[in-house]
């Protein structure tokens, strides 16, 4: 039941406990010698007895309606403040409030707003520091990286080229028939795929002397030509700080990487925007999609691409669908930091 129809049918109620209570009182004190005197007293043309709980009933109801419009005003603009400050923005004004209460519920509401983004801004400036922290350990991390990265060449690309080298030989003893063809074709085009995806972890220290747009802008071009995916991006030049740019261009590179790997999709759609005070990070594929519920709970990847983004204050969200495509999107709080020591 809804404010407006609690309003109502509360005063409906209480308009009719009065139409019977108030005239049996008075009844009672000053008793009629003739009951039937009421259906002969007239009020506003009709009959007292059905005149009367009409009237109250009436005002009940209007009575009802204006107060459930009153409340539900005051109702719609708490909930449009917790929106605010759901989305990290300050609450604009408290003077619509008539009631204390609500005005004190706005206001606490506002204090953990200013509470959430003092956190927020400082995880960003310990991403910050980690990032900076990162560059001076890069040698380690670069042969650990190497290592890995031979590891899964071994298990994944290796294998798959050594399938097709082993198909192409039984073509060759089938005298040229090339009905494997397309199977090898395949093979080969997964096992570039996965190769270009390896690659792109190949940058410990993704954006060196770069902002996060030329990053983006350089990485894609770089992969326009070497995959055979048409890849779109748009992106605005936006001021952030060094952690949460090196934490979204590692998003971006593992969400690619996922594409490339697994997503058999034939585009790649990639925004990086700032809108109402959140910088948006977008990536779209057209591919085979996933079961979301399945995955998340084993899937490295993801797991990795959400802690970035709750680290800086921010959500991630993924919404795949088997065989229409992967959408991800990362909001991230941009906070104001200017005088902040």
């Amino acid at each position: 039941m809804n404010v407006m129809t609690r309003q109502i049918v509360y005063a409906f109620g209480i308009a009719l406990i009065t139409a019977i209570v108030v005239p049996a009182l008075v009844f009672y004190v000053y008793p009629l010698e003739n009951w039937r005197n009421l259906w002969e007293m007239k009020l506003l043309n009709l009959s007292f007895i059905i005149a009367f709980p009409s009237i109250l009933l009436f005002v009940g109801i209007v009575y009802g309606i204006l107060s459930g419009i009153y409340w539900r005003r005051q109702m719609n603009k708490l909930s449009d403040d917790l929106h605010l400050v759901e989305l990290g923005r300050p609450i604009q004004s408290f003077d619509d409030y008539s009631l204390l209460e609500f005005k004190a519920i706005a206001k606490q509401a506002e204090q953990i707003q200013k509470l959430g983004a003092e956190q927020a801004k400082l995880a960003q400036k310990l991403a910050t520091e980690k990032a900076e922290d990162q560059e001076k350990r890069i040698q380690e991390i670069v042969s650990q990286e190497r290592n890995r990265l031979a590891r899964e060449l071994h298990d994944s690309v290796s294998q798959q080229l050594f399938a097709a080298s082993m198909m192409m030989s039984a073509i060759t003893e089938n005298n040229g028939q090339d009905r494997q063809l397309p199977v090898v074709e395949g093979i080969i085009h997964q096992a570039q795929l996965e190769m270009r995806a390896l690659l792109l972890h190949l940058r410990p220290v993704p954006l060196r002397n770069k902002s996060l747009q030329e990053g983006i802008q350089e990485l894609l071009e770089e992969l326009a030509q070497k995959v055979p995916m048409k890849i779109e991006w748009k992106t605005e030049s936006i001021q952030l700080d060094k952690g949460i740019e090196d934490h979204l261009f590692r998003i971006l590179q593992e969400s690619v990487s996922n594409t490339l790997r697994h997503a058999k999709a034939n585009s790649i759609d990639v925004l990086l925007i700032e809108r109402d005070g959140l910088v948006i990070l977008r990536i779209v594929d057209d591919g085979i999609g996933f079961e979301f519920d399945q995955t998340r709970t084993g899937s490295y990847g993801l797991q990795n691409m959400n802690e970035r983004a709750v680290e800086l204050g921010g959500s991630l969200k993924i919404v795949s669908v088997p065989r229409n495509g992967t959408r991800l999107e990362v909001k991230i709080p941009l906070l104001q930091t200017k005088g902040d020591t």
